[in-house]
């Protein structure tokens, strides 16, 4: 019996279950049973006719898993435990759950000899969802912990890439003596997709289990979110004596018997072939000097071969904008011939675009407006030749609309940088201070894209994330600040007076903002410790401070101070003591303040808005009456009574209690309390003044702007708030945002500030706060807008590029520091010493050197130039002294430039181009000469200027070597200056090679120098030598420097002829010089007859070791289909589809690589789908495999209904 169960993310979810892609009804054989959101579907008595693919079925989400059916074995595995159940796909939790007990089998627990106690699973998870995978190892009958090991693909040890996507984790269950081995992937993504193994060892016990990860890329509902689908398809575990369906090699190390096939030019296949497969190749033929090979190979020069259709082809690539013409030029051998065109393998038709012309022997496609759709491979075809290119069409710049905004942030809060770009679709880059933000930090940064919005998130900032954020478009990009402040602590519950009885429990609660801050409890500045009666608590943000059985000692001002802020809570405890007096008696009124006497005379501040509460205690016997009142600026007294608005009287026993609910500025002034009785009164003053934030400051005035800052100015407020005024705070914001970024935090106590790290050209506006001791003030008003921008820097490199008697001319560099205003031109000046300066000329010139003419001969001149842009002239570049106009009378000085001090070498047949810059005034008389007689003119080619003399030869010859001297006069004035010019050639071979002696495996060789040696030095010579039977050369020496050697390691029993080749700095001699005789090496010892063995039969028929599966996939991207076949000898591979031979066909690439043989369908669309056949074929016999292959829309229509989709997983259990 066999039980698949599956479990769906919702309950009473209508589930399917098929077999062969036919539904499965309830009967005796299959029993489906459904009970929540579990599923089951067991199949009784199973036989073998009853391996087949299975399949489940949940709304629009589809699972296929296979029943194998193996023979029985003596020592039966245990069953496999349920899986770990998915979790909610959508949640992004991790897709499994605790799995369940393992469950017993015959074995009672116990591992089978060969260490089988693996669980296999298939998890189904959703995109970037987590992925766990299990293995269980029971370890009963083991001595020590076994050792796992994760692969992924066939070598890849997964326990070096643990990391954030890469986790794996161990643990062991005493009571069952389970061991659990987990790998879980974390926010999977398409490229994990690929052949995992995981193998366990303990000692002589071993056992692997194959799974594959295939990740399929779905379109789900209208909403054309992408999802990734995880399914997990485990293999059969296999051993040392287990066939694991890898292939088998082995045949290409042992002997072949000898092929038929025709000759071939193996020098031709690896000239063709790429370096990786040079050591394959020399294998299959036999080659075993490697090294000489690959010297061989290195000296060939690859030659393309001629077309015989084409004299001209086409381009390898075209680039041109969208919306512009492209015009594609080929020229073919036969002015007769037609020409097709091909896009991406399909005719062309000519149409309004696309125009064919033909002149002669040259075809032209011409290809108006073009869009990105033309952004394709094309093809020209003459008859069976092609001639290939590929078109670029490059899209406009796409602009940044709407700009970032500076944002300023507590921590952590959301941050969104958003910005708009010109089209929809383009591609951004973000950066923070330079440094690019990737997808890898996607845990940290998310980008989001909306249309032609273009938005960064980070979710909780923090001080780190302060900086500059940049994002870039190929047209432009934007710049904006983040500042990050830690986040101010506020009271959501400060603590409140209390009057308490003795033995009463007195308890103080406050709430703040922050649950992670800690405080400290003070009782009249004494820090508060907990003991039998005193608790102090701290639940979540709730501060708690309880005394029990509360003595009069507990009385006092108790206050609370979070850690890490300057400010505190406080409240007073009142001890309210109960006392029977037995005698009445009569004692006079007394108030009790701070200060002795009569009057008690004090100030008290309070801050405006906050509650005022004058509690002042008072005895006397009768209990005294208390008058309240207010002195008023006409030395008038009022009566303050309780009138129930914000002023509150109240009398207790032993206290009289005054309270003003929102103190403001006019509650300030002097309040008295006077209490009566009729034994007498007491009276007491106390002064009352209310302080409040200042008045918010002027509006700034912006004094200077520079490139990146300006300079502000404002006046202080007009009223302090009655504290003094502590500093200010600063911000600024652009133009046309709406964010306000402060500029300092600590109070700037001037009232002149240089604001910087602003964006020139970008408008800005500024407002200011005033800050006491009490707060801040409402923000100024905001100044009028500016623009930091800043003149550049002075020109640079300043100086007389020539003189006159009546002109001179300048030349200047642009400046170093240009800005974001640029250049709008140069203006030049002069003016006599101390006088005036004057313009050269009217406006601006844009060039950087000038002619200035008409200058009076013989006077001494200043000249300056300076830079201007929107911001002013730059500072001027001024000439170090005066110039006197006057032509400056020059000799003649020949500069030989620094390569032509020395030999100057060049090949036959090379050019000779010689420049020879000179100065002097007039213009010089130039000669030149070779050895000390005058130049042919027939052979060498001489052009004069007034700064420099051309020497031009244009195809040179050994005899043109020699001394060139070039001669500058002026009248009896000269100079003179020589090149040494050197021609070389390849050398000749050497002379009289020789075998000088022949011992064991060595043979000494002579030779003498060569008589031409290429007009240079011989720098050494190539020795090789080649066996007589094969007549393959082979070096055995290179760049060897003596004219005679050893060649050691020779083989016996042939017999060899050696050649030498001479080397220069040109190369080798065109010819060698071969020995005369050759060298024999002489066999030695006993001859060894090898015994006679039959020649083992290799051959094998072919055989797909790996079929082809059923693939969907989605139209516009390449698709691939792939297996794997063996035999010997190696079969010949032919791809149908539909039963026809696609072997042909352009649309497709086969692949054949060790055995594996891929099929690539470019860009397949709806009509590719179909059957496709893969047939090997060789002389042992043949084999075919096939598939299906579904091709998807990309956007498929929308549907009225869609079922939801039930992420679910599938195990097997088997039951004895």
């Amino acid at each position: 019996t066999v039980v698949f169960e599956a479990e769906t993310e919702k309950a009473d979810a209508r589930v399917r279950w098929q077999r062969d892609a036919k539904d499965i009804t309830a009967s005796d054989k299959y029993v489906i049973s459904a009970e929540g959101n579990k599923h089951s579907l067991t199949i009784n008595n199973v036989a073998p006719e009853d391996a087949a693919g299975y399949a489940i079925i949940a709304g629009a989400s589809k699972v296929k898993f296979e029943l194998k059916i193996t023979e029985a074995e003596d020592a039966v595995p245990p069953a496999d435990a349920p899986p770990a159940a998915p979790a909610d796909a959508s949640s992004g939790a991790p897709a499994e759950a605790p799995a369940a007990p393992a469950q017993a089998s015959e074995t009672n627990g116990h591992a089978p000899d060969n260490g089988s106690g693996m669980q296999k699973e298939l998890v189904l998870s959703s995109t970037g969802g987590n992925i766990t995978f299990v293995a269980k190892v029971c370890g009963e009958s083991l001595l020590k912990k076994p050792t796992i090991r994760w692969f992924k693909g066939k070598w890849m040890d997964l326990a070096s890439k643990s990391g954030k996507h890469l986790q794996l984790k161990e643990h062991y269950d005493r009571n069952t003596k389970i061991y659990t081995f987990e790998m879980h992937i974390i926010a999977a993504k398409a490229n994990f997709a690929g052949g995992y193994r995981c193998e366990v060892t303990s000692r002589d016990k071993f056992d692997s289990c194959n799974f594959e990860l295939t990740v399929h890329v779905e379109v789900i509902a209208e909403d054309a979110h992408y999802a990734l689908w995880l399914m997990v398809s485990p293999c059969s575990s296999t051993d040392g004596g287990e066939d694991s369906g890898e292939l088998d090699f082995s045949a290409l190390l042992k002997k072949r018997s000898v092929s038929t096939e025709p000759d071939v030019d193996v020098w031709e296949i690896l000239h063709n072939a790429p370096p990786s497969e040079y050591e394959k190749i020399a294998f299959q033929y036999g080659i075993t000097d490697l090294r000489g090979m690959l010297k061989r190979l290195k000296k060939m020069k690859k030659e393309e071969k001629k077309s015989a259709a084409f004299l001209k082809k086409l381009d390898p690539a075209y680039q041109i904008e969208k919306g512009h013409k492209i015009k594609m030029q080929i020229e073919v051998a036969n002015p007769d011939a037609e020409v097709k065109w091909l896009k991406n393998g399909q005719e062309i038709q000519p149409t309004g675009r696309y125009i064919f012309e033909s002149i002669g022997n040259k075809r032209f496609l011409t290809i108006n407006n073009c869009s990105l759709a033309d952004d394709a491979a094309y093809t020209c075809m003459v008859g069976d030749e092609k001639s290939f290119t590929e078109l670029f069409v490059k899209e406009p710049p796409v602009l940044i609309v709407r700009n970032l905004e500076d944002q300023m942030v507590m921590k952590g809060e959301r941050v969104e940088f958003e910005c708009e770009v010109s089209e929809e679709g383009a591609q951004v880059k973000w950066e923070k201070d330079g440094v690019e933000l990737t997808r890898d930090e996607s845990f940290k940064y998310r980008f989001k894209k909306d249309g032609c919005k273009h938005v960064l998130i980070i979710n909780e900032a923090t001080k780190e994330d302060s900086g500059h954020y940049r994002v870039k478009t190929n047209g432009g990009q934007s710049l904006a600040e983040l500042l990050v402040q830690e986040k101010d602590l506020e009271v959501y519950q400060s603590i409140a007076d209390l009057t308490v009885k003795a033995k009463d429990q007195a308890v103080f609660k406050c709430e703040v903002s922050d649950e992670n801050v800690k405080g400290v409890w003070y009782k009249n500045g004494v820090e508060v410790k907990a003991d039998a009666r005193t608790h102090i608590t701290h639940i979540g943000r709730i501060h708690k401070l309880t005394i029990d059985d509360v003595r009069p000692e507990d009385e006092g001002d108790y206050t609370f101070v979070p850690e890490g802020y300057a400010f505190n809570l406080s409240a007073k405890l009142n001890f309210l003591e109960v006392k029977i007096d037995y005698v009445p008696r009569q004692d006079p009124p007394k108030i009790h303040l701070d200060c002795m006497g009569k009057t008690a005379d004090s100030t008290i501040l309070v801050v405006a808005g906050n509650k005022l509460r004058l509690d002042v205690p008072i005895t006397g016997d009768p209990a005294p009456t208390v008058v309240w009142t207010k002195a008023e600026k006409e030395k008038n007294k009022i009566v303050v009574t309780d009138s129930g608005g914000r002023v509150h009287v109240e009398s207790t026993k032993g206290h009289c209690i005054f309270t003003i609910e929102g103190a403001e500025r006019q509650d300030e002034g002097v309040y008295s309390v006077i209490v009566r009785n009729p034994a007498g009164e007491d009276t007491a003053d106390i002064n009352v003044k209310v302080v409040d934030v200042p008045d918010p400051p002027q509006a700034p005035r912006i004094l200077s702007v520079g490139e990146d800052s300006c300079v502000v100015q404002w006046d202080p407020p007009l009223f302090d708030g009655g504290q003094p005024v502590l500093g200010y705070v600063l911000e600024r914001k652009k133009k046309k945002s709406y964010r306000w970024m402060r500029l300092n935090f600590d109070p700037y106590k001037e009232t002149t500030y240089e604001a910087k790290r602003m964006i020139e050209g970008m408008a800005y506006e500024m407002r200011v706060y005033a800050v006491n001791a009490i707060g801040m003030s409402r923000p100024s008003a905001a100044s009028e807008p500016f623009v930091p921008v800043a003149p550049s820097s002075e020109p640079i490199g300043l100086c007389v590029d020539d003189i006159s008697d009546t002109t001179i001319s300048l030349k200047w560099r642009t400046p170093e520091k240009v800005g974001s205003a640029g250049i709008d031109g140069y203006g030049v000046e002069y003016c006599k010493e101390a006088d005036e300066w004057i313009p050269a000329f009217e406006g601006l010139t844009e060039r950087t050197s000038v002619i200035i003419r008409d200058l009076p001969t013989g006077e001494r001149m200043q000249f300056r130039v300076r830079a201007f842009n929107v911001a002013g002239p730059s500072p001027p570049a001024t000439l170090p002294q005066a110039i006197t106009i006057r032509e400056i009378m020059q000799r003649p000085k020949i500069w030989i430039p620094r390569n032509l001090r020395q030999t100057l070498i060049k090949k036959v047949g090379e050019t000779v181009n010689l420049v020879i810059p000179f100065q002097g005034k007039p213009r010089p008389k130039l000669t030149w000469t070779k050895n000390g007689e005058p130049l042919d003119p027939k052979q060498v080619s001489v052009r004069n200027s007034d700064t420099d003399s051309i020497l031009f030869i244009r195809k040179t010859e050994r005899k043109d070597s020699g001394v060139y001297e070039l001669q500058v006069q002026i009248e009896n004035v000269e100079d003179k200056a020589s090149v040494t010019i050197q021609i070389v050639d390849l050398p000749g071979a050497p002379q009289n090679l020789k075998v000088a002696d022949v011992w064991g495996f060595n043979v000494a060789l002579e030779w003498k120098l060569p008589k031409d040696n290429g007009n240079c030095d011989i720098i050494g010579y190539t020795i090789q030598k080649a066996d007589k039977k094969t007549m393959e050369w082979y070096t055995v020496f290179e760049q060897y420097r003596r004219t005679n050697c050893v060649v050691s390691d020779l083989i016996m029993g042939n017999e060899y002829i050696f050649r030498v080749f001479s080397m220069n700095m040109v190369g080798l001699s065109t010819e060698p010089c071969l020995s005369k005789d050759s060298a024999y090496i002489q066999k030695t010892g006993i001859m060894y007859k090898p015994p006679s063995y039959k020649d083992h039969d290799f051959s094998e028929a072919p055989k797909f070791t790996r079929p082809l599966v059923n693939r969907s996939v989605i139209s516009g991207y390449n698709a691939t289909l792939s297996c794997s076949v063996r035999g010997i000898p190696k079969p010949k591979i032919t791809w149908y589809k539909n039963k026809m031979d696609i072997s042909n066909e352009a649309k497709y690439r086969m692949f054949s690589e060790q055995g594996v043989l891929t099929l690539e369908i470019r860009k397949p669309c709806p009509f590719d789908g179909g059957v496709y056949t893969c047939k090997a074929v060789n002389a042992s016999g043949e084999d075919t495999v096939e598939c299906k292959l579904e091709v998807r829309c990309k956007y498929p229509a929308s549907h009225s209904t869609l079922s939801e989709s039930l992420p679910f997983m599938i195990y097997k259990e088997n039951v004895e």
